[in-house]
C-alpha cells in the first residue's frame, strides 16, 4: 500500500534573499524529524569535506560548523570519543587545541560509500547475475558479498542474491546465472524500499522543495548546510540498493529527491577547511537549538 502524498509542502516557501533568514529557515526545514546521531553527523562532515589523508579540523572549527544544527559541545565531545574508540577517527594536539581526522579505516569506509552518496544518475542497469548458495560455504560467500557496499547485491532470500552487471570473481560454491529482470513483484519492492525509508525520502524531498536557490552564503553557513543535506541524503541512499525504476514502489520519491539534493549542493560549494578554521562563530540567533533533535545514541 502506497504512502499518502501531497503536492503541498509543510514548509513555507523561502522567498527571502536575506542570508540570515534563509539560512535559519533552511536549517529548521532540513533538520531530521527522527533526530540525528552526533557521531553520524561528524562522519558526514568529515566524509564530505575532510576525507583526504592529512585533512583535519580543530575542535573549535568543528563546533562552529555543527552547533548551529542544535548540537551541544558536550555531545560533540562524547561523539568524538566514540569515533576514536571505534577506530573511525583520531586526534592530535596542535597548539592549545586538538585536530580531528579520519583514520585509514575511516577513510577507507568513507571512500567505499562516496560513489553511492554522490551518484547523480539514476540506475540504468539492464544486465544482471543471480547467485544461489546451496552449502554453508556458499552462504558465507553470499553473506560476505552482501556486506560490501560496492557489491550492491540484492538478497532475494537467504540463499539467493541478485547483482548488477558481471558476476564477481569470488563466487566459488555459488551457482551463477546471467539474468534479465522481466518483472519485479510488489513483495520485493516493499522489501527493498520499506515504508519507513519511503517516508524518510518523502520528508527530505518535501523539505527541499521550497528552498530554491540560496542567497550568497559565507563558508561557515555553507558548511553547516552541506553537512545537514549530505547527512540526510546519506541516511537514505545507503539504506537501499541503487536500482532502476522497475524495482521502485509507485510512491518512491528517490529520483526527484536526488535531483533536488544535488541542485542545492551545487549552490553550496565546499568551503576550504582553512576558511572554517578562520571563521567567526555564527550569532546566537542563527543557532537553531531545537532544530536538529540530536542525540549521541547508537
Amino acid at each position: 500500500m502506497g504512502l499518502a502524498r501531497s503536492s503541498a509542502s509543510p514548509y513555507p516557501a523561502l522567498m527571502t534573499t536575506d542570508s540570515h533568514d534563509w539560512f535559519s529557515t533552511a536549517v529548521q526545514a532540513l533538520a531530521d524529524p527522527q533526530g540525528q546521531r552526533v557521531w553520524s553527523i561528524i562522519v558526514s562532515f568529515l566524509g564530505d569535506m575532510a576525507q583526504g589523508e592529512g585533512a583535519g579540523i580543530s575542535s573549535a572549527a568543528l563546533s562552529r560548523v555543527i552547533t548551529p544544527l542544535g548540537i551541544k559541545p558536550e555531545a560533540i565531545r562524547v561523539a568524538l570519543h566514540r569515533l576514536r574508540k571505534d577506530g573511525w577517527t583520531d586526534s592530535e594536539r596542535r597548539g592549545r587545541g586538538s585536530v580531528h581526522f579520519l583514520t585509514a579505516h575511516g577513510r577507507a569506509q568513507s571512500a567505499e560509500v562516496t560513489p553511492r552518496i554522490y551518484n547523480r544518475s539514476p540506475c540504468a542497469t539492464r544486465d544482471w547475475h543471480l547467485l544461489i548458495a546451496g552449502t554453508a560455504e556458499g552462504l558465507e560467500r553470499l553473506d560476505a558479498l552482501s556486506s560490501r557496499a560496492s557489491a550492491g547485491l540484492i538478497r532475494v532470500n537467504r540463499q539467493t542474491g541478485l547483482g548488477a552487471g558481471a558476476a564477481p570473481a569470488e563466487r566459488a560454491e555459488l551457482l551463477t546465472l546471467e539474468a534479465t529482470v522481466a518483472t519485479v513483484p510488489t513483495w520485493l519492492r516493499e522489501e527493498l524500499f520499506p515504508p519507513p525509508l519511503r517516508r524518510s525520502c518523502l520528508a527530505l524531498d518535501s523539505a527541499l522543495t521550497p528552498l530554491g536557490t540560496p542567497p550568497l552564503l559565507d563558508p561557515l553557513r555553507r558548511a553547516c548546510l552541506r553537512t545537514l543535506v549530505v547527512h540526510r541524503w546519506r541516511r537514505i541512499v545507503l539504506r537501499h540498493p541503487h536500482l532502476p525504476a522497475t524495482f521502485h514502489p509507485e510512491d518512491w520519491t528517490g529520483e526527484t529527491c536526488r535531483r533536488k539534493v544535488f541542485a542545492l549542493l551545487d549552490a553550496l560549494p565546499q568551503p576550504r577547511l582553512l576558511e572554517l578554521e578562520q571563521a567567526d562563530p555564527l550569532p546566537d540567533d542563527d543557532a537553531t537549538g531545537q532544530a536538529a533533535g540530536a542525540n549521541t545514541g547508537t
